[in-house]
């Protein structure tokens, strides 16, 4: 499973100086999923730069986390990748395969047949066996970090070190060069998004460095990395093995692609809206801040050029439903009254910052269903609270609401703190660091804490990505992120149901019932589907926001004049 710090959408991107502010003006009155303009045909040439705070980029598969859609994907192809469109659900579509896969064996085995004429970016042919040896490398110690839900699917995966012994995983196959087969432990519907993620790219044993590939990788897509001056730039350039007529989902328009590192994110965003010289030609990777969002907004030009997501990641708040007097589901229910959504979303960024939830499943997720099961104002329903804590016969406690003090901006808890005062519920707000607020959720017994700030990016744009992580008993502690310490035998069949089901339809429809039969028992209150804001420069086109995930799509950005 992935970090603290990459799982979770931070929220530190709002300011209380500036949300009053923010939530009178939205810079991007449409809260579009595409920027302004009308989308341009696709153009080739010129030279595009990236602005980003990273001070280093990771090419490694086996130990990025990188989306499909981002960065990685410009120099790396998977068997699978997304087709992520504006206003629309993102689809698993091939990439090196002819197709997302075929199962068998009841949905235990799946088999992926190469395209053929792939070839790496030195005229080496790229086979089944590159790819299986992709996987490997990614169960090898000296490799952690990357995503890594395929090992505990793959037969053997939990026993598995790598390849550097000289050990195979018999449990994938690769009857010819052009044939890969994967056996699991069980079923499992998903499997077509999960060869989409980083490590089921192809590597060449031949070229592995464990310690030299995050920054020389072996291209498959249509850029190799040129040049990497350390902590300032890495500059890619086309890679010529690449067949366009293989690959349905990357535009590969400019001629090189700059990353500018270590940039400060106020810096890039005044770059950005000064749009002069090599700037008209960038984009910022980075969040815009609350104070330029504002400048922005007050910029008819710089206005045009923002775009700004449509709802995204969950921000919630987990109940400890294992703390003394949180077992009561009443109490709960109180909560989820109680709570002032609206001054969240307030000191979130207003209506620049997200909109208001009410389920688990995130949009852009196929197969959500759009519900409510706490009907209130968004500044909740105060008596109703009142009453459901007097039904429940509720002993005044304090309760501690912890909250990570890199993610989350203060004046996020404290509309928290001060929504629950309404009805009697005494708070106080635990700051933690990033690391030791993980340790806290993920690793204790829960004693900890009664209340939890977090909120919830899935890796993949499936319901069970929502849903398993948060809410399976399986992952309570042990690093899991069931930090609402939850189990309901109920829900863990629902889960366990869907996740096996290989008609995705038919999952939908599961896992839409695990979200109400959840919110039932309310262990998370949701607060706001969280939105996110970026800026590019007036040459470039085609910046595209899909409705998952709420980041850009590089892939299709183009450049003009």
């Amino acid at each position: 499973m992935r970090t603290t710090r990459t799982r979770r959408l931070l929220l530190a991107a709002s300011a209380t100086a500036t949300a009053l502010v923010l939530a009178a003006c939205n810079a991007n009155p449409t809260t579009s999923s595409t920027s302004s303009a009308p989308a341009a045909a696709a153009q080739q040439g010129g030279e595009l730069h990236i602005l980003t705070s990273q001070t280093a980029i990771n090419w490694d598969p086996a130990t990025s986390q990188n989306l499909a859609i981002t960065t990685l994907g410009l120099v790396e192809r998977r068997l699978t990748t997304w087709d992520a469109q504006a206003g629309q659900p993102s689809k698993v579509v091939p990439d090196l395969a002819t197709d997302t896969g075929t199962p068998s064996d009841d949905g235990k085995t799946w088999t992926y047949h190469l395209k053929p004429g792939l070839k790496f970016e030195d005229g080496t042919p790229i086979t089944a066996k590159d790819v299986k040896y992709s996987v490997e490398r990614s169960f090898a110690p000296e490799l952690s970090g990357g995503l890594s839900y395929h090992k505990s699917l793959l037969v053997g995966g939990d026993s598995y070190t790598g390849p550097y012994q000289g050990k195979e995983l018999d449990s994938i196959a690769t009857p010819d060069d052009s044939t890969i087969v994967f056996h699991l432990k069980s079923a499992f519907g998903d499997w077509p998004w999960i060869v989409s993620m980083p490590a089921f790219g192809a590597v060449p044993q031949a070229k592995d460095s464990v310690s030299g590939y995050t920054t020389k990788p072996v291209a498959t897509g249509p850029y190799k990395v040129a040049e990497t001056q350390q902590g300032a730039s890495v500059t890619l350039v086309r890679n010529d093995q690449w067949d366009r007529s293989t690959d349905a989902v990357r535009t590969a328009g400019p001629d090189s692609i700059v990353f500018e590192l270590g940039q400060d994110q106020t810096v890039s965003a005044k770059r950005l809206i000064a749009d002069s010289g090599a700037d008209k030609n960038a984009f910022g990777a980075n969040f815009v801040p609350p104070a330029q969002l504002a400048q922005v907004a007050r910029d008819p030009s710089a206005k045009d050029r923002l775009v700004t997501s449509g709802a995204g990641a969950l921000a919630y708040l987990a109940i400890n439903t294992q703390a003394p007097g949180l077992t009561d589901v009443k109490v709960r229910q109180a909560l989820q009254y109680a709570v002032d959504k609206q001054a969240f979303l307030v000191a979130s960024g207003g209506a620049t910052g997200g909109e208001l939830a009410s389920t688990l499943i995130t949009p852009g997720i196929a197969g959500r269903q759009d519900f409510n099961l706490y009907q209130a104002a968004p500044s909740g329903d105060v008596a109703k609270a009142r009453q459901l804590l007097s039904e429940a016969g509720w002993k005044s406690r304090q309760l501690r609401l912890l909250v990570d003090s890199d993610a989350t901006n203060p004046a996020q808890g404290q509309a928290i703190q001060q929504g629950l005062a309404r009805v009697g519920l005494k708070v106080t707000i635990v700051s933690q660091p990033d690391d030791v607020w993980s340790q806290t959720v993920t690793q204790g017994d829960g004693s900890k804490y009664d209340l939890v700030l977090s909120s919830w990016q899935p890796d993949f744009p499936s319901a069970n990505g929502n849903i398993q992580p948060l809410f399976d008993s399986s992952q309570i502690g042990g690093g899991g992120y069931n930090i609402s310490r939850y189990s309901q035998p109920e829900v863990d069949q629902l889960i366990a149901q869907a996740t096996v089901e290989t008609d995705t339809s038919k999952a939908a429809a599961i896992w839409a019932q695990a979200d109400k039969r959840i919110m039932q028992d309310a262990p998370v209150v949701p607060l706001i589907y969280t939105k996110n804001s970026f800026l590019h420069g007036s040459h470039v086109q085609n910046f595209v926001i899909p409705a998952f995930p709420a980041y850009p799509n590089y892939l299709k950005v183009t450049l003009g004049q």
